[in-house]
């Protein structure tokens, strides 16, 4: 096969959550625990860190690369979704795998896949702990995919996890609570791993304290902590709070004789773009007019993101803006502004919500626009209405960013 084809057989063969939705979520780690025993435990060659959230992990995930990057480690990175390329899910020092590395991976693990019905998630956290065991890294940055109990990546014993905020997203998996989500999350806590908690919330701040004290894990809520202030290439005002997290969690390695300096902290930390490549967080795509994309989704993503909108100077706003068809539009509509000019599209994937059902909900809620046939078709309409003192906002799923970008 080749690398189209393989990914082709990926994504069509196994159910992915991002793709498909609850049918792809698992209720246990028995496969992935399968397919690790399968691929001789190759996660035990390597030290990790481990990080989970609502927001913001996948932003912190890359701070931490960089920042380890910056130390002269060599640096594993797996995140997701991808954004263009499955290849972006998986980084050495800022480098995706290879397409022959994919390739020849699911082409000698084939059988053994299709026998055993691993999901798209399982058999590529499989690919990564390959590949970051052959390649020797020091160190990988390892994200949960979706909550932390039960994710295929909570098979890890890390040098230090990190719990960035808690909120009420995934609710069909992780419960209807904070606490329920935050159960979830915090099942990433290890015996005897210090944890660093993001945000202190009253909700979840005891179940995190519970879960510490029954693992005799060192607990620390970063925002508690008196730091030097950090500036960072992600200009999101949300990435503050991210900032505060990673450098707490450093401080952590520090303490574990990890040779990180403050100047490789502050290095790292303004160059993550350019150390791991990230893409979509409060990206700036062109001037006059400014056009900014951002990929936060949820209730909690989007209050940052649109606190963030609301200090830009601008005459008109256009937002182009498509959800998936399990979003809760209930959760989230009072928070975008009625005075902007809506270009609603549908992602295009089979999860995308049809741009006219988009339209329908949104005007019953006094927000204006129309539908389009794509995104890009909507992205080129606001581009040709818009002035160059207007603001073109982009977003809504990380799926309508992805097509832009």
């Amino acid at each position: 096969m080749t690398y189209s084809d393989t990914l082709d057989w990926m994504f069509s063969q196994l159910p992915m959550y991002q793709r498909e939705g609850k049918s792809a979520y698992k209720v246990d780690l028995s496969n992935t625990v399968l397919l690790i025993n399968h691929l001789n435990n190759p996660h035990k060659h390597f030290k990790t860190i481990h990080v989970a959230g609502t927001n913001g992990k996948g932003s912190s995930s890359h701070m931490l690369a960089s920042v380890l990057q910056e130390a002269g480690y060599k640096v594993g990175l797996y995140t997701s979704p991808h954004l263009k390329d499955f290849r972006e899910r998986i980084k050495i020092n800022g480098e995706e795998i290879s397409e022959s590395f994919v390739k020849h991976f699911i082409e000698a693990n084939k059988v053994f896949f299709k026998t055993n019905q691993l999901s798209f998630f399982e058999m590529t956290v499989g690919m990564a702990f390959e590949y970051f065991s052959l390649e020797k890294v020091d160190i990988a940055v390892i994200e949960v995919g979706l909550g932390g109990r039960l994710d295929s990546t909570n098979i890890i014993t890390p040098e230090v996890s990190v719990i960035t905020n808690i909120g009420l997203d995934h609710t069909q998996f992780l419960g209807h609570t904070l606490e329920a989500v935050a159960f979830e999350k915090g099942g990433i806590i290890k015996p005897n791993i210090p944890v660093v908690i993001g945000e202190t919330q009253e909700e979840t701040k005891p179940v995190f304290i519970d879960l510490a004290v029954k693992n005799s894990s060192k607990i620390i809520f970063a925002d508690q902590q008196v730091l030097s202030d950090y500036e960072s290439d992600l200009k999101g005002d949300y990435q503050v709070k991210n900032i505060q997290t990673v450098v707490t969690a450093i401080k952590e390695l520090q303490l574990q004789h990890y040779n990180i300096s403050e100047k490789n902290i502050k290095e790292g930390l303004l160059n993550v773009v350019k150390n791991t490549g990230l893409l979509g967080r409060w990206q700036v795509l062109n001037q006059n007019p400014k056009v900014v994309c951002d990929t936060g989704h949820n209730r909690e993503g989007l209050q940052y993101v649109m606190k963030q909108l609301s200090n830009e100077v601008y005459s008109n706003l256009h937002i182009v803006f498509g959800v998936v068809n399990d979003k809760d539009l209930s959760s989230i509509i009072d928070l975008l502004p009625v005075n902007a000019t809506y270009y609603f599209c549908k992602p295009n994937i089979s999860r995308g919500l049809n741009a006219e059902e988009l339209k329908t909900i949104f005007n019953e809620n006094n927000l204006e626009g129309e539908a389009y046939n794509s995104v890009n078709e909507a992205y080129k309409m606001a581009l040709e209405k818009a002035t160059d003192e207007d603001f073109i906002f982009i977003g809504g799923s990380t799926f309508v960013v992805a097509e832009i970008i």
